[in-house]
């Protein structure tokens, strides 16, 4: 159907999924997919950062080697898409900077920041959470049901965070490497090709 002179064109909802990813593991892949599925995302940018500004300088794989691994874990589905933005960019990664990054080169989609429950509820102590809420809307990952109790930040648009319930997965990076230290298997914990990655690179052992 040809669109009116009055209508709003469409606007392409993209999910932003940022995080260390160290590594990434199915419970990535398979919450990035729900919460893709809940709200029609056109698609899914995986943006490891560069430098995560809440983990000690040192104590994180190198950058390119995360990103090698969150490019293998995006195969698992054709609407996740990586991008390399804080990767490229020297210095502390703060997601505010990279909201307004996409917004310069994608200023025709929407973004919808996706957020785990905890990450919401410290979003004050971020760099310009405000700004942050006004240039994304904010998909909160609900993994144990506890939406009733969500604790909501004290600042203007947290109000307005959508909540969406995704499947628990009972894995965290910090699980697998200390399954790779203690040399157990993690094959069905990650996606293969970063299991490849961890094992090529001698990671966390």
């Amino acid at each position: 159907m040809p669109r009116g002179p009055d209508r709003a064109p469409a606007r392409h909802l993209v999910g932003i999924f940022g995080g260390t990813f160290d590594p990434p593991h199915v419970g990535h892949t398979r919450v990035a997919a729900d919460v893709a599925d809940a709200l029609d995302l056109e698609r899914v940018l995986w943006i490891p950062a560069g430098e995560p500004p809440h983990k000690p300088r040192g104590r994180v794989s190198p950058a390119a080697t995360r990103l090698d691994m969150v490019r293998a874990a995006a195969r698992a589905d054709p609407r996740f898409e990586v991008s390399t933005l804080e990767c490229d960019r020297p210095g502390t990664s703060f997601t505010v900077d990279t909201l307004a990054a996409l917004r310069q080169a994608m200023p025709d989609a929407s973004l919808v920041l996706i957020l785990g429950a905890d990450q919401f509820a410290e979003l004050a102590s971020w760099r310009g959470p405000e700004r942050i809420l006004g240039m994304a809307h904010v998909a909160v990952m609900d993994r144990h049901g506890a939406s009733a109790r969500l604790a909501r930040p004290d600042l203007t648009g947290a109000e307005r965070a959508q909540v969406v319930p995704v499947r628990r997965v009972d894995v965290s990076s910090t699980d697998v490497r200390r399954l790779v230290r203690d040399g157990r298997d993690v094959s069905t914990l990650v996606p293969p090709g970063v299991l490849e990655i961890i094992e090529r690179e001698g990671l966390y052992a």
